[in-house]
Parts: C-alpha cells; structure tokens; sequence
C-alpha cells in the first residue's frame, strides 16, 4: 500500500534531562507534564563521572522507573556526552526543561541556543508549579542530612531511599 495510510505515524518524542539525584516532585512534575504533551519522553539521567552522587546512576534510573511507571509513555536511561547527540541517536526532536525562577532561564537559554545551533533540537521551557519554585536535589539532599522533614519534596519510594542511604553514611 502507498501513501499516506501506509506510513506509520510519527511519534512526537522528546527527552528531559536531569541528574536526578535524587528525583524530585518538581521533576516528577515536568515529566509528567511533558508526557501530556509528547507520545514518548525519554528521562535521560546524566553521567558525571567527575561528581560523586548520593546515589548511583542505575539506583537513581531503578527509582526513576518506579516512580513514573504509571504514566506509561516515559523511557528512563543513561546519557554521557552531549545531550545533542542523545537526542540524535534517538531521532528526539525537543528538550523539556523546568525553570524555576529568570536565574534558571539565563543560563538555560544559552544551553537552548547552542544544542539548536548544534543540531536542530528545540527546546520547550515550562514554568515549574509554583509548589516547586525553590525546590533541588542539592537542597532536598541537604534538609535531609540535617533531619529536616523532606516527605512533601519527593515521592514516598525516594524519601524511604534518601533516609535508608543518609542513615548509612
């Protein structure tokens, strides 16, 4: 059969990057918000190999997995490298980012100029839930060592990971 009815439809495809170390409900946010938008988003989890994380990339992937199973279009792995290339390998035409507040925008439009000048990719910005504005990693990680109560921060699975990993060390 030719034409139009034997092509088989085009996915709209996207990715969210992030370190998600650990995932938090401001993320959990935009990649659920973006699988609203997109037929499959990929949840790249980014590998430094120069920084130390709480957990590591496979727990935080194990995690990630977990926690955004019920949305059914959403793929989570690994990514070294640049995210251009990522998204290359994958035919992902769009990067989904949150911003936080205008200090994220500053820094993410440059890194939006530069993939788009690079390869094509767009990115789409959406504003986080104002419920999330000040929330990070880096602070949930931080109120959690100290003892503060983070369990309105993260998914009930990360919170039992965060207390079991900050109890060990």
């Amino acid at each position: 059969m030719n034409g139009p009815e034997s092509e088989e439809p085009l996915l709209r495809r996207a990715v969210c990057p992030g370190s998600f170390d650990p995932v938090t409900n401001g993320h959990l946010d935009i990649i659920a918000r973006a699988s609203r938008l997109y037929d499959v988003v990929h949840v790249a989890v980014m590998i430094n190999k120069s920084k130390q994380g709480l957990f590591t990339v496979d727990e935080r992937i194990d995690l990630l997995r977990q926690v955004t199973a019920e949305y059914g279009n959403v793929q989570v792995e690994a990514f070294h490298g640049l995210l251009v290339d990522f998204c290359k390998e994958r035919d992902i035409p769009a990067i989904v980012k949150g911003l936080r507040a205008v200090s994220d925008f500053d820094y993410e439009l440059q890194m939006a100029q530069m993939n788009n000048g690079l390869s094509g990719v767009e990115t789409l910005f959406v504003p986080t839930n104002p419920t999330y504005s000040f929330l990070s990693s880096s602070l949930v990680k931080e109120v959690a060592a100290w003892g503060g109560d983070v369990s309105h921060l993260v998914p009930p699975l990360v919170l039992e990971a965060l207390t079991e990993r900050l109890a060990r060390s």
